[in-house]
């Protein structure tokens, strides 16, 4: 039986996660869990799975999670909060493997402290190499920790590289969706709503990712990804536009032949792959039946459509802190969207805007530590909402 930390758990890969384990009782046991401000399922969660620890976001809700269990005939987990909280689910000595599954640079600190314990990661979070993928992998080397990649594309990479060595590879490309816009009129771009950006027509995610699933930027991300994942350089790394979502990436070795993963979009499939690794398991999710595709297409990325992924190859390609303030300006881009205080096509602006008043400050240097990967975000951040009033008004 293997035990499991979760960060994140009531978001949209925990709760997914949660089900795979549920699909096959006996294999799995749940030691710890984090959750966020959902504290009526972190609840349910707590009672379904009985971890030893639950964290949530705040001292309130911490609270609030104790006077719902309180009434509870099983014995109650120990209940913690903030930071100290995620930490301690990350590096409690129980758990072999941590899900980093928790949004944002939130997770950084945790993740890294449980690789620094020697936890097998199955990362979910593409913020903690975004943000500090020099320091991240250094630390996972020296304490011979897998990171094993949950995001689709990444695991499907995973599987593809085990048919050559790394040596053998001349590029890998990841397949992108090209969400609810793909064939929307530029011109009409302007005028998108959170709830049109949140229609994603394949997949079902947390409101981030669905929204830079959107704008693409997600796929930038995830090119920042793969490149600490697999060290490779920027060139060997490649993005197709795939609209049925059923080949999540393909590799290409240097004798010509192209290895590709294919798989209904469903993440419950990733994350059995990353939890009972190195054997594969049953899971829950749909057979793929290709007759019934019919057809798979691809296309290059209209870059004109999704500026935010041009910004994000330029990032990945110079460096230094540029992916960790890539990040960061786009968290802020994405609220500011989904709060209607700033427009679809202007999103990508306020992150190109902000690297660039990085650049200009002389304020690039790569971040060698953890804690100077998160004043690089907070600072980020900063300007970002400085230069929010000029991009918003450039949609009037």
């Amino acid at each position: 039986m293997k035990r499991i930390s979760i960060l994140g758990s009531t978001g949209s890969i925990g709760r997914q996660c949660l089900s795979v384990t549920d699909s096959l009782p006996g294999r799995f046991e749940i030691v710890a869990l984090a959750a966020g401000s959902n504290i009526a399922l972190a609840a349910e969660q707590a009672v379904r799975h009985r971890p030893k620890i639950v964290s949530v976001a705040t001292e309130a809700g911490a609270r609030k999670l104790c006077d719902m269990l309180s009434g509870s005939r099983r014995p109650a987990p120990e209940i913690l909060f903030g930071s100290e909280g995620i930490e301690r689910v990350a590096t409690h000595p129980d758990a072999e493997i941590v899900v980093s599954a928790a949004v944002g640079v939130v997770g950084l600190p945790a993740t890294y402290k449980a690789i620094e314990c020697g936890k097998q990661i199955a990362l979910a979070n593409k913020e903690v190499l975004v943000a500090a993928g020099e320091v991240v992998m250094a630390a996972a080397q020296r304490h011979g920790v897998s990171l094993l990649p949950v995001d689709s594309e990444h695991n499907a990479i995973h599987q593809c590289l085990r048919a050559g060595q790394n040596r053998e590879v001349k590029r890998l490309v990841l397949t992108a969706s090209g969400g609810p816009f793909r064939k929307t009129p530029i011109s009409k771009l302007g005028r998108v709503t959170p709830k049109q950006a949140l229609a994603h027509p394949n997949w079902k995610m947390g409101q981030r990712i669905t929204i830079d699933s959107a704008t693409l930027m997600n796929k930038g991300l995830e090119l920042i990804e793969a490149q600490h994942l697999f060290a490779l350089e920027p060139d060997q790394l490649d993005v197709v536009v795939h609209p049925q979502s059923i080949v999540h990436g393909l590799v290409e070795f240097r004798d010509g032949s192209v290895i590709a993963q294919l798989g209904s979009p469903d993440m419950r499939i990733p994350i059995s792959h990353c939890l009972a690794w190195p054997v594969r398991m049953a899971t829950p999710a749909p057979r793929l039946d290709l007759a019934r595709v019919g057809t798979l297409s691809f296309e290059e990325p209209d870059m004109t459509r999704f500026p935010a992924l041009a910004i994000a190859r330029r990032a990945l390609a110079a460096g230094g802190a540029a992916p960790t303030i890539l990040n960061a300006a786009n968290e802020v881009a994405v609220r500011e969207f989904v709060d209607r205080r700033l427009g679809f096509c202007e999103i990508a602006a306020l992150v190109e805007a902000t690297l660039e008043l990085s650049e200009r400050r002389g304020e690039m240097a790569e971040p060698q530590s953890v804690e100077e990967a998160l004043a690089i975000d907070h600072n980020a951040r900063r300007m970002a909402a400085e230069l929010l009033p000029e991009i918003a008004a450039m949609a009037s």
